[in-house]
């Protein structure tokens, strides 16, 4: 079965954490026990019915103030495939939150609340959105029983949210407008009678037709090096293999690879995963692959097939960044760069820009803050083999490390 990965967003109280609830609860997801201890906790907080955002909100700090605060990534599934959400905040101070929660959603599901339509929340949202390039946007407009399920004003707010498409990465494209209650369950599994004027979908039977490429044929090849795996036992006195996970796009028994970055070739002799011999290997598997040819390759390395795009070694790294740390980011800082398993110094020539996301209105700024969302470039003390996020998103993000603290202070996707 595959598997598809969904990150929530919206406003605080646009019921997000609900929505997760009722897909569990409506699939049959909840363990008894798990059903129980709901009830329960819900009767502790005085409420006459059950609180199915309490599956998601874990926290302690989350369920007393009924908000998210961390990502939360919630597992079930359908006869058809299987889901992995990520509930990710809604309130501004955890924007990095979301960026990190969504980083490998191929469906981003941004609810509305039907009462106050589009806020602020929903212009970051759908901006980090498209910063992502996500390819699925589904749109919720949520509470529709506290709006007496009126059609007219689920039509004002898709209308709304239309005047956000041009110019941005959906424009002439689907994105599907969804009217539910998520408190009730009206039009989140099952169609309703009382939003019988809408002739679409309900939201997860949209959800089960989404197709998507989980073998990622449309990308180049990319195995980043982790582990030169050398056993120098009895059995396997001369084995020699390179284990890692493939980032995009496939590899297969007699390819042809390149080794960056001394560019040397060879044929791949075979793939195992688990002992097992396979006759290639997709984006997101595990493997470790041997070659016909004893060439110099250690871990920081990355195999490309022979013919294919190959990444350009990149001593300075253009890119939009969302700055997670509480210290500011100025020009001049050093940090380490790292991408896959490689970390490389890096240092701070310039801060381009910083992107006001609610009105998308581009700022000259010499510095950056917790949450900022901007542009910058930074210059490599050895080069970054690295894609652009647009053409090889897999191969084409990064993080800022503080090489004092380890703290993670950054996460950046190359242009």
């Amino acid at each position: 079965m595959d598997v598809l990965r969904i990150t929530t967003s919206g406003s605080v109280d646009d019921g997000k954490s609900t929505l997760i609830g009722r897909l569990l609860y409506d699939t049959k997801s909840i363990t008894q026990d798990k059903m129980e201890a709901l009830q329960a906790a819900s009767k502790r907080k005085g409420l006459d019915f059950t609180d199915l955002s309490l599956l998601t909100d874990g926290l302690i700090a989350e369920r007393e103030q009924g908000i998210t605060i961390d990502v939360a990534h919630i597992y079930f599934s359908t006869p058809n495939r299987k889901y992995i959400i990520a509930d990710t905040p809604g309130h501004f101070e955890y924007t990095r939150n979301m960026v990190t929660g969504a980083s490998t959603a191929q469906v981003s599901l941004i609810l509305i609340d039907a009462r106050k339509g589009i806020v602020e929340q929903t212009y970051r949202h759908f901006f980090i959105a498209c910063m992502l390039r996500i390819p699925h946007l589904v749109v919720c407009i949520n509470k529709m029983d506290l709006v007496e399920y009126d059609e007219a004003r689920y039509n004002q707010i898709v209308e709304d949210f239309q005047q956000l498409l041009p110019g941005s990465l959906y424009e002439g494209k689907e994105v599907k407008c969804i009217p539910i209650s998520s408190l009730y369950g009206e039009n989140v599994v099952t169609r309703t009678e009382k939003i019988s004027w809408y002739k679409g979908l309900p939201l997860l039977e949209f959800l089960e037709e989404i197709q998507f490429d989980r073998n990622d044929r449309n990308h180049p090849a990319r195995f980043p090096i982790q582990y030169v795996i050398r056993p120098k036992t009895e059995q396997f006195h001369d084995f020699r293999g390179f284990a890692g996970k493939i980032a995009s796009g496939s590899f297969s028994v007699g390819d042809t690879i390149v080794s960056l970055p001394n560019e040397q070739k060879s044929k791949i002799k075979s793939i195992e995963k688990f002992g097992e011999q396979l006759q290639d290997a997709h984006a997101g598997e595990s493997v470790v692959i041997t070659l016909e040819d004893e060439i110099d390759i250690s871990r920081g390395n990355l195999l490309v097939k022979e013919g294919q795009s190959q990444p350009e070694g990149l001593r300075e790294v253009k890119a939009q960044i969302c700055w997670m740390d509480q210290n500011k980011l100025t020009p001049g800082k050093t940090y380490l760069l790292q991408h896959g398993p490689t970390r490389i110094k890096s240092k701070v020539q310039q801060i381009t820009s910083v992107t006001e996301v609610t009105t998308n209105r581009i700022e000259e700024k010499t510095e950056m803050g917790l949450n900022d969302i901007g542009r910058i470039v930074l210059k490599t003390a050895q080069p970054v083999f690295a894609d652009k996020y647009g053409t090889n998103p897999a191969n084409g993000t990064f993080i800022l490390v503080d090489e004092f603290s380890n703290a993670t202070v950054a996460v950046g996707f190359i242009e």
